[in-house]
Formats: structure tokens, sequence, C-alpha cells
């Protein structure tokens, strides 16, 4: 695996398949670079802290880093060159924001106000570097996986399923600063139950309960969406999926599951 720190390093001429990571790598990581594996046999993984997506100063500052263990991970999983961008790469003079529009205002957006327009912006400027054939992200993070695909852009975007811990939570760079994973689980709980249930209305209802019996959860949102504009799901639409964010002991969590198997 070829390591760069600048993009002209990458030297990765021709078709390429583009992982773009903030590193704390982990499994989900490794499988989404197992994915890009499947599109070509070149595969770029970027490792780059976004600060345009942290509105909160300490919470960048508190980010994971391990950049040993995602150099040995990024390799063992298949990876054949790993960036390794400065900001002043990336953000070489005044950052012309691109805006993620009413999409990026709710749910997450809510939260976190402005962060998918960083999310949006870095990503444009990777692929501008990068210049891939694909990209590869996760579903877990369904709100962006579907701001990123609405974007004008020549890259094919690939979506791979979220990758989960045997107990069921949904793996993330953030969960080695969980303390209470008893209490994480609170939301895959409720979307197991959601998705049992036919009746959409029943399975709101079913979400709620579940979470409201976790008393270390505090609710952000919960809600059974249309895949397709991210409306409030109706018993009719083909693709309904729950969407869930919360807190755990200062941990914000966030989960997802399609609901087209039970509540339908």
């Amino acid at each position: 695996m070829k390591i760069a720190v600048t993009a002209k390093e990458l030297a990765a001429d021709g078709a390429c398949a583009f992982v773009p990571t903030m590193g704390a790598l982990h499994a989900g990581h490794a499988s989404l670079i197992k994915k890009a594996r499947e599109y070509s046999g070149t595969v770029v993984v970027s490792i780059f802290i976004n600060p345009l997506q942290f509105e909160n100063k300490d919470d960048l500052a508190k980010y994971p880093r391990t950049p040993e263990f995602d150099i040995e991970l990024a390799a063992q999983a298949g990876a054949t060159h790993l960036w390794l961008p400065h900001v002043d790469e990336i953000y070489p003079g005044e950052v012309q924001k691109i805006s993620a529009g009413p999409l990026g205002d709710i749910y997450e957006g809510v939260k976190r106000p402005g962060h998918f327009d960083g999310v949006l912006t870095v990503v444009n400027r990777l692929f501008e570097l990068v210049k891939p054939t694909w990209a590869i992200f996760g579903e877990k993070d369904f709100q962006q996986l579907t701001l990123i695909k609405s974007m004008k852009s020549n890259v094919q975007i690939i979506g791979a399923p979220t990758v989960r811990d045997s107990d069921g939570l949904a793996l993330s760079s953030r969960n080695i600063r969980v303390s209470d994973r008893d209490a994480a689980l609170v939301i895959y709980r409720a979307l197991i139950a959601a998705a049992q249930e036919k009746n959409i209305d029943l399975a709101r209802t079913v979400v709620m309960e579940v979470l409201r019996s976790e008393e270390a959860f505090t609710l952000d949102y919960a809600e059974i969406i249309n895949e397709s504009n991210f409306g409030k799901a109706s018993q009719n639409d083909e693709s309904k999926r729950a969407i869930i964010a919360g807190w755990v002991n200062g941990i914000r969590l966030i989960d997802n599951m399609p609901m087209n198997g039970g509540a339908q």
C-alpha cells in the first residue's frame, strides 16, 4: 500500500474506487474498502478530519485519532493507496461552501447546523483531487449518503450496508467512548422492534416505547421516513426507513434500518 501526503503523490492513474474517511478506522470502514475492491483494483482511502463538519471545537479536539492502527487496517482490507492530506491542501484559500439545501436542515441538520454543508464541501474537494470513478459510503449515515448522491458529480456513489457488532450496535468511531453499552443498544432494540410491525403507526409507537424505556438515553429524533424524500412515511410507501439519534452519557449515537420487511 502506498502512503501519500499530497494528492500528487497518490499516482492513482486510471479508474479508481475511493473511500473517504476521518480515521479511527474499524470493521465498518474495512467493509467499505472491501466493497471498493469489487469495483476497482485501485482503491484510495483518505483520512482527513474535516473541521467544517464540527460545530463544536471540543468535539473536533476529542475526535479519536488512531493513525498506526488505521494504516494497518486499510492495508489488510485491500487499500492500494492511503492519502493523508493536510488542511491547506484541501482548503488552500477561502472556503466556498456547498449548500446542502433543505434536506441539510432537518433531522441531523437541526442539531448540527451547517454540518452537511461541511460534508458536501469536503467531499467535493476530495473528488476534485482524487478524481475517482466510484466512491463508497456507508448507509449508517443515511442522510449524508442521500445528500452526497444528490451532488452534481461524475462520480458513481455506492452505498454499503451498515456493519454491526455481534450485539447489534452499529459500528462507529465514537463507540470507543461509549461507557454504557447496554444503554446504547436501546437504539438497535427500537429498530428491530419497529421492523417487526406491519402497521407503520404501530411501528412508530413501538420505537418510542422502547427508547423511553432506557433512562440513560436522551432522544434527539426518531421517525420512519420515506427514503426517496425524507418525508414522514405513509403505510403504502415502497421504501421506508426508521432513523434514530440520541445521547448516552454524553456520546451522540445515530442509526437507521429499512422497515420494508415488517412495517409495510
